[in-house]
């Protein structure tokens, strides 16, 4: 009986050591329970992302070793997901014979933890502090958008109150809508509280509205880059005011899902959005 606790009292004075090396607590002890103290919480997570670093670097010592072999299970935007991710990904596996592709296309978040989804794409600084989030684009924003036909026939806003009397089409996520837009100008901030007929779960379908001359859209710059190239889009300055900015973020939920395909896919990515 006695044999079972040598592991733990093995890790026990490990730990003791560590804290007497760092002079410091990590955990809270009582008879029954154990719990990391708040430096242990910090420590932990340094901990984490030094063996990611440690990860990475030794996946990029290996990466040209062997030809890409694995699958791709990606979740990402629809608009970006449909019009820029499909094309981009179809070209990656040209080059890479060896690599299948799963394509989830959602405006939805997926749960990485309970679906068949190891990476995702995903917009804004992501909240769960558990997940491993790596930056595809940092300066990308939101813009304010309508085709020529719809600025047209309605006067073109000149600041964000104006919002209020255009038709503005809203895009929602799970069971919200976006209705209120928030624009900033020199540390200062406005909330508009927008309206119109037209709303959509699918960021696509709000982007072809727009197209359409249905009203004004508040979309990511890389769902709308082309379409404002083209002249299909105009982008609408309101006097200053901008939307905060909308980093694009590659996610999975560990980092031992980091190998040397992941890290192709996260270079190649990178590089792509570059030529939008």
């Amino acid at each position: 009986m006695c044999a079972s606790y040598g592991p733990l009292a093995s890790s026990s004075a490990s730990i003791k050591r560590l804290e007497n090396d760092i002079d410091t607590v990590l955990f809270i002890r009582s008879t029954r329970k154990l719990r990391l103290t708040s430096k242990g919480e910090q420590f932990l997570q340094h901990c984490k992302d030094a063996l990611g670093i440690l990860d990475n670097a030794y996946a990029g010592l290996h990466d040209n070793d062997a030809e890409l072999t694995g699958t791709i299970r990606l979740s990402a935007p629809s608009d970006l997901g449909r019009n820029w991710v499909l094309p981009w990904l179809d070209t990656f596996m040209d080059t890479h014979p060896k690599v299948s592709l799963q394509l989830h296309v959602s405006d939805g978040h997926v749960d990485l933890y309970g679906q068949q989804i190891d990476l995702a794409l995903r917009y804004g600084i992501p909240k769960d502090s558990s997940l491993v989030a790596l930056p595809i684009v940092l300066d990308n924003r939101p813009v304010l958008c309508a085709a020529t036909e719809y600025l047209a026939e309605y006067d073109e806003p000149k600041t964000p109150k104006d919002l209020t009397e255009r038709n503005c089409l809203c895009l929602g996520h799970n069971d919200k809508y976006f209705s209120d837009w928030t624009f900033e100008r020199e540390s200062k901030q406005i909330n508009v509280a927008v309206s119109g007929n037209r709303r959509s779960k699918d960021g696509d379908v709000v982007r072809r509205w727009a197209i359409l001359g249905h009203g004004l859209a508040l979309k990511s710059r890389l769902d709308v880059a082309a379409d404002i190239k083209t002249g299909r889009l105009l982008e609408i300055e309101l006097d200053g005011w901008q939307v905060a900015p909308y980093p694009l973020y590659l996610i999975c939920p560990e980092r031992r899902l980091i190998d040397p395909l992941f890290n192709a896919v996260k270079e190649y990515l990178i590089e792509c959005v570059q030529h939008i």
